[in-house]
Order: structure tokens, then sequence, then C-alpha cells
């Protein structure tokens, strides 16, 4: 008997069986338990974490498809022209082609033969190199490349090429996260590595407003390249004067020009709410990035140049414009690249707020400035839990009179 149970126990371990059992997993629960004396008992895990945020991304994915589709629509209304594209062929097939008449099932529909192929892409690649890795280390293979994929394939254009797809996923996984460790070991938030590294190389294929809506012939604009060319005005308005803006709700709702998971700041916050009250992120991280992002934005406001767009915007717009939303309920609280400590934590969503607004202000080719805020905070954040715990050392040492 005891010789079985051991037999078992090395089974369960066994790093050679680890994929297997990494898909076994995800439908059927086995049931080893530890056999040692003292283990701390939860029923959370990364599986179920992984699980619980898809599950919080879930509004933002659902408004994200059909704005995809309703933009499309709404360029064709335009004057624009159908996409010449496999996705649009497809949707033909089962549909009616893309037109004014089409329903909301059909619109919805469109902007899942968008979505999904960039997700269904993104998280092979994401898990082709999971399972490299983790072969080659002999490790377990972990369930967090399900929201990287998910969370990089938000941050898309509706119209990218699918091998940008691959290739900005790759890096992601490989560069910024596996060549560290692998889960757990990586500093920089693998989704936004990889859309930093096509953001840089491939500007044209991802920062243009025809990369957003999916269809052929579109000129429109989004709310940040209108703010970035100075074509929208915000001298002598309050921040307080958004709320009767239809333009703001509008925003707020999510039914502009985007990517395709940035552009519904209400989806985001219900998501991250239900976020928060999981314990899943931190709240002082959200707190820490809204208060840096409001004092930066009233300092600017104050003393910048009021003919200018940026400096004259409040800090209402700030919160529905771009990906502000999605970087800081789902991304700057990755709790793997943030600062570890309770005032560490603050102190870095104080950082990513303030800095997303001055990379806005102080560069107008780069009007989406969370990206690289959130970036920029992973650098620093293993500072900032050094500087607290030094704090909390002297702090005792002189409370308890040693010094």
């Amino acid at each position: 008997m005891k010789k079985s149970k051991q037999t078992r126990k090395n089974r369960l371990d066994a790093p050679g069986s680890t994929i297997k059992d990494f898909f076994r997993s995800m439908f059927i629960g086995h049931g080893g338990s530890t056999q040692d004396s003292v283990h701390v008992r939860d029923a959370i895990d990364v599986k179920r974490t992984m699980t619980l945020v898809g599950l919080c991304l879930l509004p933002t994915i659902l408004l994200g498809i059909y704005n995809t589709g309703l933009q499309a629509k709404l360029a064709i209304i335009a004057g624009a022209s159908a996409a010449n594209s496999w996705q649009s062929s497809l949707f033909s097939l089962i549909f009616k082609p893309l037109s004014a008449d089409t329903g909301a099932v059909a619109t919805f529909s469109y902007g899942l033969c968008y979505f999904l192929p960039i997700y269904l892409v993104a998280l092979l690649m994401t898990l082709l190199w999971e399972m490299v890795f983790a072969k080659a280390r002999k490790q377990d293979l972990h369930e967090g490349f399900f929201v990287t994929a998910l969370l990089f394939s938000l941050c898309m254009p509706a119209h990218i090429a699918l091998w940008l797809v691959v290739l900005g996923v790759s890096f992601g996984v490989v560069v910024a996260k596996e060549l560290f460790g692998g889960m757990g070991y990586n500093f920089l938030n693998p989704a936004l590595a990889g859309l930093a590294f096509i953001y840089f190389a491939y500007p044209a294929e991802v920062t243009t407003s025809a990369q957003l809506v999916a269809v052929d012939g579109y000129s429109g604009a989004t709310t940040l390249a209108q703010v970035a060319a100075n074509k929208l005005h915000f001298t002598d308005y309050a921040w307080y004067q958004a709320f009767s803006d239809a333009s703001w709700w509008q925003a707020f709702l999510g039914f502009e020009v985007g990517a395709i998971g940035e552009t519904s700041t209400l989806a985001i916050l219900l998501g991250g709410g239900l976020l928060l009250l999981t314990r899943l992120a931190d709240w002082r991280i959200v707190a820490g990035v809204m208060l840096g992002m409001i004092v930066s934005t009233l300092l600017f406001n104050y003393f910048g140049n009021s003919r200018s767009a940026w400096t004259a915007m409040p800090w209402t717009w700030h919160l529905v414009t771009g990906g502000f939303a999605l970087g800081m309920m789902f991304m700057a609280t990755d709790p793997v690249t943030t600062a570890y400590t309770r005032p560490g934590k603050l102190l870095f969503g104080i950082l990513v707020g303030a800095m997303t607004v001055v990379i806005r202000i102080a560069n107008v080719k780069m009007p989406e400035g969370i990206m690289l805020a959130i970036l920029f905070a992973n650098l620093w954040a293993p500072l900032m839990d050094s500087l607290v715990a030094r704090f909390n050392i002297r702090r005792r040492i002189k409370r308890n009179g040693l010094q």
C-alpha cells in the first residue's frame, strides 16, 4: 500500500507528463494531495486565477467584438468599402455582405470574424513557446499563457496582419518572460512587451487609424489622434463638464474607433471591479494610477499652455481615451511585474498614472502612453520594494532603541 502511494506521487510529479497532465487538468482534477507535515491549503491556484481573470475580461471582450463590427458598419455607411480580406469573405458566406441594414447579431459576428483569428493565433503561439520551455526545463506547464494571449489580442487593431501577431506575442513570451525563468520570474509584462515591440518595429501596421477599422478606405481618426493633431479643444473645459458631454459618454461606453478591447471604459471597469472584489488585483495599484493621472493632469491644466489640447485636456477625458482603463485595471495590476509591498504598490500606481500623462503630452506622436508607462514602472518596482523595506528596517531599529 505504501509503495503504491509513493508510485502515484512520483507519477504526479514526473516532469515528462506535465503537458498531458495540463490538458487533462483543464477538465478533470486529480485527487493527489501533499504528504508532508505542514502546508497552506487554499482552493485558489494558477489555473483558477487565470480562469477568473478571463471571466473578468468577458464584458470587455464581448463589447469589443461588437464595437469592431459596429465601427466597420458605420465606416461603410460613411462611404468606405468592405474589407478585401478572408475574414470579410468568410462573413459574407454565412451572412450577407456588411451594410447599413446588417443586424446586431451579424454585426457581432463580423467583429468575431476578426477577433477570433487574432486570439487563436496568439493563443497557439504562447502555448507553443510555453510547451517548448516547459519541456526544456522539465517544469509544469502553467496556465498564464491564456491571459497573456487574451490581453495581447485585446490591444490589437482589428485589421492587423496575423504574422505581426505571431511576431509580437513570440517576442513578449520568449524575450520578456521565458528568458528570465518563466512565470513568476519575469519583470516585464509579456503582453505589453510584445505590443511595444511591434509598435516600434512596425508603426505603420499598428498605429494608423486604417488598421483599427476592419474596412478598406477608412479615413477617420481616433480621439487620441484628434487630440494629438490639436483638433479637439478643451479651453475652459472643467472636468465635470464631461458628464454632460455626449462625446464623452460615447467614449465611456466604447462606441468609438480604437483597439479591439480598449474602447469601452464601462466594460473594463465592470470587469476590473470584479477583479478587485476577488482580490486578484490590489486596489492600491488602481488607486495609485488614478491619483497619479488626476494630479499630473491638474498640474498640466493649471501650468500648461491652454492652447494645447493635451495640456488643457481634463482627467475625465484621459480616463476614457486609448488603453488607459485596460492598462490600469488589467495590465498594471499584474501581480508578478508590480511591486510587492503595500506602499510600493501605491507608488507603482502613482508612477504609472503620472508617466502616462507625461508621455501623452511630451510626445504627440505616441499618444498611447499607458503601455510605456507600465513597462517603465515595471523596471522601477524592485527599487520601490527595496526602499520600503529599508525604511521599515530603520523605523523598527529606531523604535526598539537599537540605534
